[in-house]
């Protein structure tokens, strides 16, 4: 049996979204900056999906910049952000994904900022009152926050954050890679200044972003060449990709409730099975927590084993494929820094499981079953 729960990775692409991609594949080929009529039919594919991005966020079609993913979203937000804003210090938590982490790093570590990093308890919560108080002594900053865990799920209340870096007049950037299409968002609602999206993590193809941009926001690119995506965004765009992301919000969406109901469903019974099957079994952050966890993912920690180390490639044995963290530091020697930064027991074996709405009741009790093996 093969049986796939590291969707926080990567998704299956829905069938609807290869059926709208595949003409496009086959004669969609123009040129979008192309004048001549291959070239218009290309643009107008572009511009219809970016409306409709717009719609499913309540903002407007020219906040929107399509990327070649999340990563590129979050470098453009960071490093133009904070450049071409003028701001030289910056907040973020030490278990924010590499993307944030990362750029952020390297412009402290390049003297060009100040790095300040907010308090989380020991479930990796963000402490507000500490952001509130970080903000009051560094006021302006650039605060990068996401919006839920990429490893043990935990969700951050957007408004909170924004409520809070209003107050301060500092820009808040959320990585919402995770969260988007899995939860509704209302732009216009939330003092929010640069979210982002990647495809694959909603079913959608892979290689294909997007970068919200408050327009009261002014940077300059990233990327530099062409005058694409309204001169922010250099390079020939990804039409097909693009297409594509714009139906695979549009499937997410209109079963949302319906698919979340099925995924955390499918969540409980997994928490519930490993408790009853493996003595000492616990989960990491919030994960467990249906009401404070992103519904697509369970970090579970197993008991200290002679196979924990081994714990990974046996599941891939059996045809179950897990994740031991992000999906992005694989290869990795020092472990998850998301784990390691809020203090979880690093000599015992924790891996990730994450759900889609491909998944089903009888890859969960199957998945169990060969855990308690490998247990007993």
């Amino acid at each position: 049996m093969k049986v796939y729960f590291d969707n926080a990775a990567t998704t299956q692409i829905d069938p609807e979204v290869i059926e709208v991609m595949l003409p496009i594949l086959n004669n969609g080929f123009g040129n979008p900056s192309s004048i001549h009529s291959f070239g218009r039919e290309s643009r107008s594919l572009i511009e219809k999906a970016r409306k409709n991005v717009a719609r499913h966020l309540n903002c407007t079609p020219g906040e929107i910049f399509f990327t070649s993913g999340g990563t590129e979203a979050d470098n453009m937000a960071i490093r133009c952000g904070m450049i071409d804003l003028g701001i030289n210090h910056a907040i973020t938590s030490k278990i924010e994904h590499q993307a944030v982490g990362h750029t952020l790093e390297d412009l402290s570590s390049k003297g060009l900022i100040k790095l300040s990093y907010v308090n989380l308890d020991d479930k990796g919560n963000v402490d507000l009152d500490h952001l509130d108080e970080l903000l009051k002594t560094n006021q302006r900053s650039f605060v990068s926050l996401m919006h839920a865990n990429n490893e043990i799920g935990n969700l951050l209340s957007l408004e909170k954050v924004a409520d809070i870096c209003e107050k301060f007049d500092a820009i808040f950037h959320s990585d919402t890679v995770q969260t988007m299409a899995h939860y509704t968002f209302d732009i216009k609602t939330i003092n929010i200044h640069f979210i982002t999206g990647a495809a694959h993590k909603f079913h959608g193809p892979k290689g294909n972003g997007f970068l919200y941009i408050n327009e009261n926001v002014k940077i300059k690119p990233l990327i530099y060449g062409g005058g694409q995506e309204r001169n922010m965004r250099a390079g020939t765009e990804n039409v097909y990709g693009i297409v594509g992301l714009s139906k695979a919000m549009d499937v997410s969406y209109s079963d949302l409730d319906e698919h979340r109901k099925h995924i955390e469903s499918l969540k409980t019974r997994m928490i519930e099975g490993l408790k009853k099957s493996i003595l000492g079994v616990e989960f990491n952050g919030e994960s467990a927590n249906i009401e404070k966890s992103l519904y697509t993912v369970l970090n579970v920690m197993f008991p200290q084993t002679d196979i924990g180390e081994m714990l990974f490639y046996n599941l891939d044995i059996l045809g179950i494929a897990s994740s031991g963290g992000s999906a992005c530091s694989s290869g990795s020697n020092l472990g998850s820094h998301v784990l390691r930064n809020i203090g979880a027991d690093m000599t015992r074996p924790s891996l990730r499981f994450s759900f889609s709405k491909f998944n089903t009741e009888v890859e969960i009790d199957y998945t169990i079953n060969q855990l308690k093996s490998l247990f007993s």
